[in-house]
């Protein structure tokens, strides 16, 4: 076995770090803004340059009441959503004036579990608000979705202010069950359009 020596043992005289080395640095690839708007779709630059990508959600805000938001992934850039998933979630929910029965709690979201389900996959199936005081925001990372022999795995965490004033937040993780490379993605709530920021990032 082949020893590596280093010929300088001091941090300040390393000045780059090779290309080829994660870094785990975030790069801000696409920012899309929502105003009204049914959906937001991101067709381009997801490809093989970054082995995961990153989701950010921020101040997202449904103009109808008690909604979910949820995503989808594409294999043929967009033209079509509908990428077969299986997926487990949980929960942790607390009220935000504490009257007594469940106020507060932890339990898993069998409504935002898929299946072998084409369908949304729900980032929060908690009925989000849709009052001015009321949104959310998470984050959301795809691993590999360029790969042609694994399937692509998923976890996410979100938290929403809901329409009957309870603060949850949902963890979820799963995978798209699809050789074939993930090109697109789409984000929506369940009814109606919403506002709001996603942000997408490639990790290094």
């Amino acid at each position: 076995m082949a020893l590596i020596s280093v010929s300088n043992n001091a941090l300040q005289n390393i000045t780059a770090v090779p290309a080829s080395i994660p870094t785990g640095a975030l790069v801000l690839l696409s920012t899309q803004t929502a105003s009204n708007s049914a959906s937001l779709s991101f067709t381009s630059g997801i490809d093989s340059t970054y082995d995961s990508y990153v989701f950010k959600f921020i101040d997202i805000h449904p103009r109808t009441d008690n909604v979910g938001f949820g995503f989808q992934g594409s294999t043929n850039g967009g033209t079509s959503y509908g990428v077969t998933i299986t997926s487990t979630a949980f929960q942790s929910i607390h009220r935000e004036t504490v009257t007594g029965f469940l106020d507060d709690f932890i339990q898993y979201a069998s409504g935002g579990d898929l299946a072998q389900s084409t369908s949304y996959q729900p980032l929060n199936e908690q009925g989000w608000g849709n009052g001015a005081d009321e949104d959310g925001s998470g984050i959301l990372t795809i691993y590999n979705p360029s790969n042609t022999t694994f399937v692509k795995h998923f976890i996410s965490s979100v938290t929403n202010y809901t329409h009957h004033d309870y603060s949850i937040i949902q963890h979820n993780g799963g995978y798209f069950n699809t050789t074939s490379a993930i090109n697109a993605f789409d984000f929506k709530m369940t009814s109606g359009n919403f506002d709001g920021t996603i942000k997408l990032y490639g990790v290094k």
